[in-house]
């Protein structure tokens, strides 16, 4: 079956929280994505594959240059077939389409082969502040 990728897609509240929990391993939430999407968002990448929500990243922008991805996400059933990788490249094309020039993302150390290798990230230097 084919996976289709849609940027800022029609995706609904009870998917995505599903698809959250399943894939960051967590009872499912009651998050108003909706909301926080139009809010704060440059725009989101949905996977589709028959219907269903099967992956999604989002892109936050300070306005101006940055891009940021947040909560890079694909349904465990759907790893490893390069899914998160055109999660990515998608949402890289429509950043620099709305004039970004950087696009950042943190991670934690086992996605590291996934961001640089598959996905093209360059090591940097970064700072965080844990609040």
């Amino acid at each position: 079956m084919t996976i289709n990728y849609e940027w800022r897609g029609d995706v609904d509240n009870a998917s995505l929280n599903a698809l959250h929990a399943d894939g960051f391993g967590h009872p499912v939430t009651q998050a108003d994505w909706r909301t926080r999407l139009q809010r704060h968002s440059l725009g989101w990448v949905c996977a589709w594959k028959g219907g269903s929500l099967i992956g999604f990243v989002n892109v936050v922008s300070d306005g101006g240059a940055h891009a940021f991805l947040l909560d890079t996400v694909v349904a465990q059933h759907c790893r490893s077939r390069g899914v998160g990788a055109a999660l990515v490249a998608t949402a890289a094309e429509e950043a620099r389409a709305a004039k970004c020039e950087w696009l950042h993302v943190d991670f934690e150390e086992h996605l590291r082969s996934f961001y640089f290798d598959a996905c093209g990230f360059k090591e940097t230097t970064a700072g965080l502040i844990a609040l």
